[in-house]
């Protein structure tokens, strides 16, 4: 299944800003019938059966960010604009993202990136990027879709 970022309104079901009820049904939605992860947790994440997991993070009952996490295999893919996050190297994601939108290293952690003006943040472990063979630094581990005013500092606590 392909799942398209569309910054800053959600992907898929999972819209920004809807309820948290409304939230984690659109979480469930997405679930694949067949198979049911042990690790899933209601009103947090899923897993699917190409392991990548769907979390979701919600403030003041309300949607505020969508997180992806690298599947293990192919049969899912997270999308920006035809860009596949998961798939290509943690650079080619960098550089294509760039053509389209200010990109730039996480102040905290140089091996991440963030698109302010999409409000998409990218993160790895550390950086591999000579190095293909070294997974969790070649290739972004996650990918996260947030609200507007989720970078600008620190926010309300969940409740």
């Amino acid at each position: 299944m392909d799942f398209a970022l569309v910054p800053p309104t959600g992907v898929g079901p999972l819209r920004i800003g809807m309820s948290r009820r409304e939230a984690d049904s659109a979480l469930q939605s997405l679930r694949a019938s067949e198979e049911h992860s042990p690790s899933d947790r209601a009103g947090q994440h899923i897993v699917r059966p190409s392991g990548l997991m769907i979390s979701i993070g919600c403030v003041r009952d309300r949607l505020e960010s969508v997180e992806f996490g690298r599947p293990s295999d192919p049969s899912d893919s997270v999308l920006f604009r035809g860009v596949d996050v998961f798939a290509l190297p943690a650079r080619e994601v960098v550089t294509r993202m760039a053509a389209l939108t200010t990109v730039t290293p996480d102040p905290e952690d140089s091996a991440s990136f963030v698109a302010p003006d999409l409000l998409l943040s990218f993160w790895r472990p550390f950086e591999a990027d000579d190095q293909p063979d070294e997974e969790q630094g070649y290739y972004f581990g996650s990918v996260l879709l947030a609200r507007p005013g989720y970078y600008d500092g620190p926010g309300p606590t969940a409740l």
